[in-house]
C-alpha cells in the first residue's frame, strides 16, 4: 500500500492544504501539537463527533479530532509521509505532585508466526517508531478521554546508540521466538526493547512457530518504563512542556563505537573477566578504590569501578542501567557456601501499592522483572575474609518465580488495604517463602505515606538469603552442565 496522503484522508477538510501544518514535516507536526498542551480534545471536538471506545481510542481520537485525519488499518506510521509515529502516553502523579510515568509504551503487537521472517530493518517496530511524537497526559480514573489533559509532548528521534540496544534487544527475542520459546519471553531478557504481556489472565493463547504443542501469551514489542522514565526526567528538568532532539541525559558507560563491535552484555563481562578469581583487595588496589577503613559497601565500590571503567561514579545511576531498568548486586559468599545477608530493594510505596490494581502494573513487577546484574565474591578460608571475584552472569527471574512473587505482592497489597502494615504482618525471612518484608534500618523514625493518610514505617522488598544461594546454585550447575 503506498504511504501517501490518500492512505491518511482529511477529516471534512478535502485537500492536504487546508491542514494547519504540514503533513510531509515531522517538525511541522510537532509544532502545531503544542496547542494541545495545557488543554483537552473537548476543546476541540465538534459536536457531531462520536467518540471511540476501547484500547488505543485515545490516539485516534487525537488523530481525528485534533490533528483532522481519520485513522485506518494502514500498517506503517501515523504521520507516515513525515516517518513519524503518533503515541499518547499516560503520566499520573505523585503525593509529591510529581509527574510519573504510569506504563510502558506499547509499539506494536508481535505476531509470532510472521515476525520470524522480519531482520530489524524491515520489522514494524523499526519502520514505525524510529521518530515518534509522544504525547504525555495525566490518566485520571474514570474520566472520559475527552476531558484528559495533555501536558508534554516530545518529538523523540531514538538515537543511534539507543538503536543498537535496542536492535540486540530485538534479536534476542526473535531468536527466542525461532526456537519455539514464545512462551518463555520476559521483559527481563533485554535492555530497552520489552516484549510485554497483552490481555488478562485466561486470554486465549497465540500460535507460535517451532512448536506445536505450546501455544504463547500475547505480547507486544514496547520502550520499557525505565526507559520512558529517562525522557519524562529529561523533559521536567528542561522546565519546557515541548521538547524535540532529546540527548542522553546520564553519564554513559559504553560508547556508540564499541556497540557497533560487542553487545552491551559481552562489554560489560569483558570488564569483569580480567579480575575473575583475583582477590578483592588486589582489585580494590588496581582499580584505584580506597578501603582502607573498611566501608561496609567496598564490595560494590570495587564492582563498580570495574563495571563503569571510572566513566561513572554509580553504575546502577548510568544512562544504560536507567533506561533499561538493569541493576547490579554484589553477593558475597562464605568459605562453607552460606550467604548470610539477605538482598534489599527499595522501600514499599504504599499508595503506590494500593492503587495498583494490577499485578503487571505494579513497580514490584518492573523491579522483580527487570535484568539484573550479579557479581560474586567466594572466601577462600573460614572467617579470613579473603575474597576472590567468583563469577559475574546477567540474570532475569525465572517465570515460576514472578508467579510467587504476585502472591508475595497480593499479600502486600491487602495489609495495606486493611491498615496492617507492622512486622506482626509481612512475609519473614524464616517463612522460607523466597520474599520477605522488613525495614532496611532498624531505627527509623520517618513515616512513609499510607492511603488512610496516617502514614507508618517504612518498610522494603528483600529476597531471603536462601533465595540468593539458590540463585547463585543455578548459576553454577548451568556453568557445570555448559
Amino acid at each position: 500500500m503506498s504511504d501517501s496522503i490518500t492512505d491518511k484522508h482529511i477529516v471534512n477538510q478535502g485537500p492536504a492544504k487546508f491542514l494547519p501544518y504540514d503533513i510531509k514535516s515531522a517538525t511541522s507536526i510537532f509544532e502545531y501539537s503544542k496547542g494541545l498542551l495545557g488543554k483537552t480534545l473537548r476543546d476541540f471536538v465538534r459536536k457531531d463527533y462520536v467518540p471511540k471506545k476501547g484500547k488505543g481510542s485515545l490516539g485516534q481520537m487525537v488523530e481525528n479530532i485534533y490533528f483532522l485525519l481519520e485513522t485506518n488499518n494502514y500498517a506503517g506510521a501515523d504521520f507516515s509521509e513525515a516517518g513519524m509515529e503518533l503515541k499518547c502516553t499516560p503520566l499520573k502523579k505523585s503525593k509529591q505532585d510529581e509527574y510519573l510515568i504510569k506504563e510502558r509504551l506499547v509499539c506494536n503487537m508481535i505476531n509470532y508466526c510472521e515476525v520470524i521472517n522480519d531482520d530489524f530493518e524491515h520489522s514494524h517496530f523499526y519502520l514505525k517508531c524510529q521518530l515518534m511524537l509522544l504525547l504525555f497526559y495525566l490518566h485520571q480514573n474514570n474520566c472520559d478521554n475527552l476531558d484528559l489533559e495533555f501536558i508534554f509532548s516530545v518529538l523523540w528521534k531514538l538515537p543511534k546508540k539507543d538503536l543498537l540496544i535496542i536492535r540486540h534487544d530485538y534479536e534476542v527475542i526473535i531468536d527466542k521466538i525461532k526456537q519455539g520459546k514464545a512462551h518463555e519471553l520476559s521483559e527481563g531478557d533485554t535492555l530497552y526493547l520489552g516484549a510485554c504481556r497483552k490481555g488478562q489472565k485466561g486470554d486465549s493463547l497465540m500460535k507460535q512457530p517451532n512448536n506445536p504443542h505450546v501455544d504463547a501469551p500475547r505480547r507486544a514489542f514496547s520502550l520499557k518504563m525505565a526507559y520512558m522514565r529517562t525522557i519524562l526526567e529529561y523533559v521536567v528538568k528542561s522546565g519546557k512542556n515541548a521538547v524535540s532532539n532529546v540527548a542522553g541525559t546520564k553519564s554513559e558507560i559504553v560508547s556508540t563505537s564499541a556497540l557497533l563491535k560487542k553487545s552491551f552484555d559481552d562489554i560489560l563481562l569483558g570488564r569483569f573477566k580480567p579480575y575473575l578469581n583475583m582477590p578483592f583487595a588486589m582489585i580494590a588496589e588496581r582499580k584505584k578504590v580506597n578501603i582502607s577503613n573498611n566501608p561496609k559497601n567496598k564490595f560494590a565500590l570495587v564492582a563498580n569501578a570495574i563495571a563503569t571503567s571510572a566513566k561513572c561514579s554509580n553504575v546502577n545511576r548510568s544512562e544504560e542501567f536507567l533506561k533499561a531498568g538493569l541493576t547490579m548486586k554484589t553477593i558475597r559468599i562464605q568459605a562453607n557456601g552460606i550467604i548470610k545477608e539477605a538482598m534489599s530493594f527499595e522501600n514499599i510505596d504504599y499508595i503506590e501499592v494500593a492503587g495498583c490494581e494490577e499485578w503487571i502494573d505494579s513497580r514490584l513487577y518492573e523491579l522483580y522483572s527487570s535484568r539484573f546484574m550479579f557479581v560474586v565474591f567466594r572466601e577462600q578460608n573460614t572467617g579470613k575474609e579473603d575474597y576472590v571475584l567468583d563469577d559475574v552472569f546477567f540474570w532475569t527471574m525465572p517465570q515460576k518465580d514472578l508467579e510467587w512473587a504476585e502472591v508475595y505482592w497480593n499479600h502486600i497489597r491487602n495489609n495495606i488495604l486493611t491498615g496492617h502494615i507492622s512486622e506482626e504482618y509481612w512475609w519473614k525471612g524464616a517463612d522460607k517463602k523466597k520474599f520477605h518484608v522488613r525495614p532496611k534500618a532498624q531505627k527509623s523514625v520517618d513515616l512513609a505515606p499510607t492511603p488512610d493518610g496516617k502514614g507508618a514505617k517504612k518498610f522494603c522488598y528483600w529476597f531471603n538469603n536462601d533465595y540468593v544461594r539458590e540463585i547463585v546454585e543455578n548459576r553454577r550447575k548451568e556453568i557445570i552442565n555448559g
